[in-house]
């Protein structure tokens, strides 16, 4: 069975750090990319970051500089490594990864909660 399984979310106060992963269960073959999104009530899911073989990472505006994108491409797994939060990182965060017959597969959500 394919699944994304996510971990690590909690609360932090604002300026903390938080890392979260994801391991990809179940996918025939390489995987060529994996992303974390985000998402609030109301809003629509944002992209934070991807990560693609033996390419390099990328960013939104709103974390570069702060966030960390990591690959273990042999545990099929990806980390979202995050420093200096906000309060507006608050969020649930989705890992994201495509088979190789293209079918787009979501994990259920770790949430983040920056807060004092």
């Amino acid at each position: 069975q394919v699944q994304l399984v996510e971990a690590g979310g909690g609360l932090v106060q604002p300026g903390g750090s938080l890392m979260i992963s994801c391991v990809a269960y179940g996918f025939v073959g390489r995987i060529n990319v994996m992303a974390w999104y985000r998402q609030t009530p109301g809003k629509d899911r944002e992209l934070v970051a991807t990560i693609a073989d033996g390419g390099q990472p990328d960013y939104a505006d709103s974390v570069k500089d702060r966030f960390t994108i990591l690959r273990d491409i042999g545990a099929n797994r990806v980390y979202l490594k995050m420093q200096n939060l906000k309060p507006e990182d608050t969020a649930t965060y989705y890992c994201n990864a495509p088979s190789v017959d293209g079918r787009v597969f979501w994990g259920q959500g770790t949430q983040v909660t920056v807060s004092s």
